[in-house]
């Protein structure tokens, strides 16, 4: 007998919408129940795909998807939209090498109305729906589901702020569960809080009408009842000055409902319809727990954001330190070094490896929220008054602070160190984490040093080297651990802009970047090729290169990084300058979308493995010779 047979006769929303109102709760429990057991095999999100169980089923169950359009926000929670709209039966592939996606994918089904995998962009994709179908003629409804996390970032806002202004059918729903990765931070989850003790002194007030009768023959129990009265309302805060600052919601435009209970599925549903027939732009603000209905996630939503294949070995440690942990034990030394340094982080404080440094120097960890842009434009400014900063940060992340970190501090040449992690190929989070573009558009910024290191303790003498100096500059390394080189626990530096010979062969020369050389280093086992770690991408070794391109018939750039722009463009520049004419193949990120899966598969399949490095060397050698004997003839 099957453990979810509710569950089983819903393979699409149209198959929800014939359940009874009073079925739908048993559907939440089975459908949990399903999430439990199908995260614990392929590993995945899975608190917040727990706490939003109820607001998926009550969503699809009355809108009209897809005619009508469900926006997530980041998509860690859309594992339960996945399996009621027809992909139950390949849950087992999610975040796999041709399987399903981990976030909402427009290409892998109607339902997913718009891709995402980076936060705060539900509400103006919603609202760009809203004015299409508005423009068209269509009835079609849309709604944004954001997080408070993803609330904080400034790209939300501006969403809020437009629409507010527009005659436009637009349901934003805030679930609050006062968590993004980490616990939030800022005034926003502060001003959340006391709007849920305004609707408690709702609440309470209509208890009190109603147990008024009672309360009167009850002296004792009245006194008390009138002390809790008291006591929620300090807690709510009377004055007018809170009140009015509680209205945020309502002077954007918008008519705000909340806070609802995101567990109730009924409830839900009843808000939903009739915010469905309302006009105008409208905020459902409802309160969910992160992990809810698993106690461990529930009691430690941050182990349990994301699991592996077990949830109770998640935390098990790594068999050696990961470049995440070299940073972090690096920042703390240097730190203690030197009482300038601060770490700034945009809500990462786990993931960039800080939980450390936050609890040893705490009064110079500063974490800014889901705002990259507020991260790089701080960061300018403490430099500024010559606090020396250290942003960390993950590649896919650094883009939205682009624009700051060109104008705020590569501009005014200002000492902020970018420490860049998920540089390169991410595995299953996909398309939207992949680090593989920031070579490409750090190079053209003025005044920046690029270093990328091939092992773990090259990692720490280059951010050594890095934080040394008086101008921007970005250390980026990958995720994982690394080839598991002994860690010099000094804070020794290297030469800027200086590579070294990491193996001596002939005739071939491997011109390797960062995460790169080490697969280098391997093929050119076979080859008896020459090996350079360049160490920096700028300034370029240009004497190191000039050397190999005068002493080797071929020349490999092999990178981590899109090859548009990246690396080896900057060989190939630089070997212009010096009027040296060589063969160059130029080996990286292939000007593609990349897929989701085991890192090193898709490597391999981008020929970025020792193996197919080998292989794609060998043939454009022979390519190469093949040209050269037709032009002599």
């Amino acid at each position: 007998m099957s453990a979810t047979p509710l569950l089983d006769t819903v393979r699409t929303p149209q198959d929800l919408r014939l359940l009874s109102l009073s079925q739908l709760p048993q559907l939440a429990e089975e459908l949990r129940a399903f999430l439990l057991e199908s995260i614990s095999k392929t590993g995945g999100h899975f608190a917040s795909n727990l706490g939003a169980v109820e607001l998926t089923i009550a969503l699809h169950y009355v809108y009209d998807t897809p005619n009508d359009h469900l926006i997530w926000d980041v998509g860690h929670q859309s594992y339960p939209h996945k399996i009621l709209t027809g992909r139950r039966d390949k849950m087992h592939t999610i975040r796999q090498y041709g399987g399903l996606a981990g976030f909402p994918k427009r290409c892998e089904s109607e339902y997913d109305d718009f891709g995402v995998g980076h936060s705060s962009t539900s509400i103006g994709a919603a609202l760009g729906m809203a004015v299409a179908d508005k423009l068209s003629g269509s009835p079609a409804r849309s709604v944004a589901v954001i997080g408070d996390g993803a609330m904080t970032a400034g790209q939300a806002f501006e969403a809020l702020n437009c629409a507010g202004d527009m005659d436009i059918n637009l349901l934003v729903i805030l679930n609050d569960n006062e968590m993004s990765i980490s616990p939030n931070v800022g005034a926003l989850p502060k001003y959340l809080a006391r709007n849920v003790m305004r609707d408690m002194r709702g609440v309470l007030h209509n208890i009190k009408n109603q147990s008024a009768p009672l309360l009167d023959k009850l002296p004792a129990v009245k006194e008390i009842a009138a002390k809790a009265e008291h006591t929620i309302k300090s807690l709510a805060g009377e004055s007018e000055h809170i009140k009015q600052s509680l209205s945020l919601f309502e002077n954007f435009g918008f008519d705000y409902t909340g806070a609802a209970d995101g567990h109730n599925v009924i409830q839900l549903v009843h808000t939903l319809r009739e915010l469905r027939q309302r006009k105008g732009p409208q905020l459902l603000h409802i309160i969910t727990k992160k992990g809810h209905g698993y106690k461990l996630a529930e009691n430690d939503p941050v182990k349990y954001h994301a699991i592996g294949k077990t949830p109770a070995a998640s935390g098990s440690p790594a068999a050696r330190p990961t470049y995440t942990d070299i940073f972090g034990q690096w920042l703390c030394d240097q730190a203690a070094a030197d009482d300038k340094l601060v770490a700034i982080t945009p809500a990462m404080r786990e993931g960039s490896g800080l939980v450390k440094f936050e609890q040893q120097f705490p009064d110079r960890y500063f974490d800014v929220g889901i705002a990259e842009q507020h991260a790089v434009t701080f960061a300018a400014g403490l430099a500024c008054r010559g606090i020396k900063p250290v942003v960390a940060i993950y590649s896919t992340f650094l883009q939205r602070g682009y624009d700051q970190l060109l104008h705020d501090v590569a501009l005014q040449n200002l000492p902020v160190l970018f420490a860049i992690d998920r540089a390169g190929i991410v595995g299953a989070d996909g398309p939207t984490h992949a680090g593989v573009y920031d070579l490409s558009f750090l190079r053209c910024v003025p005044n920046m040093v690029i270093a990328a290191p091939s092992d773990e303790n090259e990692c720490r003498m280059l951010l050594s080297t890095c934080y040394a100096l008086r101008q921007p500059a970005a250390v980026r390394y990958p995720r994982g651990s690394g080839c598991g080189a002994e860690v010099s626990g000094s804070l020794n530096t290297v030469p800027v802009g200086k590579g070294i010979i990491r193996r001596q062969g002939v005739k071939t020369a491997f011109i390797a970047f960062g995460s790169m050389v080490q697969a280098a280093l391997n093929a050119a086992e076979t080859l008896d090729a020459s090996v350079a770690d360049m160490r920096f991408v700028k300034p370029l070794d240009t004497q190191l290169l000039q050397e190999l391109a005068h002493t080797h018939d071929y020349l490999v750039c092999v990178e981590e990084n899109a090859v548009m722009g990246g690396a080896g463009s900057a060989v190939l520049e630089a070997l212009a300058q010096m009027n040296i004419v060589k063969p160059v193949l130029l080996l990286g990120i292939p000007d593609m979308v990349t897929g989701h899966g085991d890192a090193d598969r898709l490597l391999s399949d981008m020929g970025l493995c020792a193996t197919n490095l080998l292989n794609k060397v060998t043939d454009w050698q022979k390519r190469v010779k093949i040209i050269s004997q037709t032009n002599c003839i």
